[in-house]
């Protein structure tokens, strides 16, 4: 007997999703049935991705979003419910690092990183939740009450890594807000989860697989090798589907077994 999640009906907004992993979360929650709001800075990538579920039947809209700047995420979430409808899933996903040994990071390096990874994160949640909160006490519109929460951690903030300390805190960060998140806002109907991925193959990285350093990391993981943006979607969708409301404050590492 097979088994299928459909999202017909929700809408879905994925921060970070000009590329790499929020491209790929865009287009998973599109062929389930979900509209789709995509958001980061880089709009002509956006609209390229647009086009691409477009074209493969699916509803997508383009909002430019700044994470770091609370205007531009309130302005963003408004004119998405206002083209799409309102927000039923939101995949919080866009992030940053740096590389360094923690005693060479600058202030401006240590800002960037938890302005965009943890108070961006959170901003974003909170403009969100704030909205799923108001149509569940019925004091705005809305069919669906509730929602999901998705926020994308990382192994890093489970298990610190060397050269990525400050990232690593910041996912840390994380973890603990979607735990805090899920606890205030569970009475709400608001399931609030996060997925913690390992090392990953995405456009901005790959190039580093092909080095000898890249080669040499690779060979430590526990089956030598990295994942792809796709083997995210299965705990996304169990994490976004209407079926999972008893899962919530979740962290789950898809990090192929790299933290056991």
């Amino acid at each position: 007997m097979s088994y299928q999640i459909d999202l017909s009906g929700r809408v879905a907004m994925i921060t970070g999703a000009s590329s790499g992993l929020g491209a790929q979360f865009a287009r998973t929650l599109a062929k389930a049935g979900a509209g789709v709001v995509l958001a980061a800075r880089r709009i002509e990538m956006l609209k390229t991705l647009r086009a691409e579920i477009e074209s493969e039947g699916g509803d997508a809209h383009v909002v430019g979003l700044d994470v770091t700047d609370p205007v531009s995420i309130a302005a963003a979430v408004a004119h998405a419910e206002t083209e799409m409808g309102t927000i039923d899933i939101l995949v919080n996903n866009a992030g940053v690092s740096t590389t360094g040994k923690l005693v060479d990071v600058t202030p401006d390096e240590y800002d960037y990183v938890l302005n965009v990874n943890a108070r961006g994160a959170f901003f974003v949640a909170q403009e969100v939740g704030k909205r799923m909160i108001a149509r569940a006490r019925g004091a705005a519109p809305g069919t669906f009450t509730g929602g999901r929460i998705v926020n994308v951690a990382s192994m890093a903030g489970l298990r610190v890594l060397s050269q990525i300390g400050v990232y690593a805190m910041s996912k840390a960060t994380v973890i603990h807000m979607t735990k805090a998140m899920a606890l205030e806002w569970g009475r709400y109907g608001i399931n609030v989860n996060a997925i913690c991925p390992g090392y990953i193959d995405t456009e901005i990285n790959h190039h580093h697989w092909q080095t000898e350093a890249g080669k040499k990391l690779m060979t430590m993981l526990p089956r030598k090798r990295v994942g792809k943006p796709q083997d995210l979607d299965a705990v996304l969708m169990m994490l976004c589907a209407n079926e999972s409301h008893f899962v919530n404050g979740a962290v789950i590492a898809a990090d192929d077994g790299f933290g056991v």
